[in-house]
């Protein structure tokens, strides 16, 4: 019955869910790392404002997504299962607003410090990222 309580402590609860969700935050990091042809942080060590915004933007929206995904499941499973499933869909975001601006390549610009692209690519992550939330049941 100890042991039990225990796991069920709000302070115990917390520092699991904060465990798991920084854990599929490197995850989800990594596969971003390897979807765009920059490489994030070497591009944000040398001063790429485009890259730190597009960067930021994905932190956000992943957590985001993760906060709803708490919020909404009991067990540690199903929030692992939905945070992802929502992750997927930023990443087709992503690829999407690659596809529907064919008068340029997002990554490209990205890399080139186009700050206007690297914002809009922020905003959308950030954007979708509520909706994305919203909608996980």
């Amino acid at each position: 019955m100890l042991e039990e309580g225990f796991w069920t402590h709000p302070l115990v609860e917390t520092a699991g869910y904060f465990s798991v969700v920084v854990l599929c935050l490197i995850v989800a990091m990594v596969i971003f790392e390897i979807v765009t042809k920059y490489k994030n942080w070497e591009e944000i060590k040398s001063g790429n404002l485009a890259v730190a915004m597009a960067t930021g933007g994905k932190i956000f929206g992943v957590t985001n997504i993760f906060r709803f995904s708490i919020e909404q499941h009991t067990t540690l499973f199903e929030m692992i299962g939905w945070g992802f499933f929502g992750f997927v869909l930023l990443i087709f975001a992503y690829l999407l607003f690659e596809f529907l601006t064919p008068k340029f390549k997002v990554d490209e610009e990205i890399a080139r410090d186009n700050r206007s692209v690297g914002l809009i690519s922020m905003t959308i992550s950030v954007g979708l990222s509520y909706v994305i939330g919203a909608s996980i049941s």
